[in-house]
């Protein structure tokens, strides 16, 4: 790729560094897999978006803060193996902050640099969050541990659209400007299908001092009845033209898929070329949709443009 760093320089540098250095950035976002053959699957999966030259790839702690060994294996074989800085991510979740600083140690050891610091989701059965005892009830709690002991790259979440047990959007920004204070470098939205909502907040972010790379999150629509359920969960809005578009196209897959390819490429070409500092690419384990995408945004000249500047 055209004025591309080096492979390695990603593996040098926390990622609110090579931020400042490499932009714009993309990076891939996966979910730790509950076997040994997922586990390389996956490894399969990411090593053939590696041709994308990806900044950085984070795996994520699993829903109510399972599959802990998964999430430390993966990151570990990825920095070893793949010669890709990986993020791990880490939740509150049913852990308490001894067992956390055990877990940080641990990552510190094995050489990752970086960690997504989250609150988490409730455990499956439950409706709200509840701390564990001798654990942590906010995000900004865990980062403000991290941030006094350790030496991570520290990222943490925003959700443009707030999120689902937010008041309002504005107790939201004032969430994620505790974060920041608290020791978080660079934040990484939730998924959002309008531009608008994502400029919109960083407009907000930034009226409220945080001056940290706030990255979009991004997920390409590969399939109609799936898209459904995961905006309903999230609180993410469809534009009614996009919504008008799959529903016109719902009982073809394949069509759906292009479709998403295409409108994403097009939405991600347009965040950068008004100052995104890079994508961030949930891509459900999968790499054929993801890696369309890019291979279609890298393809453009104002990528090109934006890539050796």
């Amino acid at each position: 790729m055209a004025g591309a760093p080096e492979a390695n320089e990603a593996r040098t540098m926390k990622i609110h560094e090579l931020l400042q250095r490499r932009r714009p950035s993309i990076s891939f976002e996966f979910f730790p897999p509950k076997t040994d053959e997922g586990v390389e699957n996956l490894l399969r999966t990411v090593r053939s978006l590696r041709i994308l030259n990806p900044a950085f790839v984070s795996v994520t702690y699993g829903a109510g803060g399972s599959n802990r060994a998964r999430t430390l294996e993966v990151v570990k074989r990825i920095k070893a193996e793949l010669e890709i800085e990986p993020m791990a991510h880490v939740t509150c979740v049913g852990h308490t902050r001894e067992e956390l600083a055990a877990l940080f140690t641990e990552l510190a050891g094995s050489g990752i640099e970086n960690v997504m610091a989250l609150r988490g989701d409730p455990p499956k059965g439950q409706e709200r969050f509840t701390a564990t005892e001798g654990g942590f009830r906010y995000a900004a709690d865990l980062i403000e541990m991290l941030s006094a002991g350790f030496d991570f790259g520290i990222g943490a979440a925003a959700y443009p659209e707030k999120h689902p047990e937010a008041a309002s959007l504005d107790s939201d920004v004032e969430n994620a400007v505790r974060k920041v204070r608290a020791g978080a470098k660079f934040l990484v939205t939730q998924f959002f299908f309008d531009n608008e909502v994502y400029f919109s907040y960083v407009e907000r972010v930034r009226a409220a001092g945080i001056d940290v790379p706030v990255i979009p999150g991004i997920m390409p629509i590969t399939n109609y009845e799936a898209i459904g359920n995961m905006t309903k969960m999230s609180g993410a809005r469809l534009p009614q033209r996009l919504l008008a578009e799959l529903e016109a196209r719902h009982d073809e897959p394949e069509a759906v898929t292009n479709l998403g390819i295409a409108y994403t490429a097009l939405q991600c070409q347009e965040l950068l070329a008004r100052g995104a500092p890079g994508v961030h690419f949930y891509t459900l384990n999968k790499s054929p949709a993801t890696r369309a995408v890019v291979s279609a945004l890298i393809a453009t000249r104002a990528y090109r443009e934006l890539v050796a500047t």
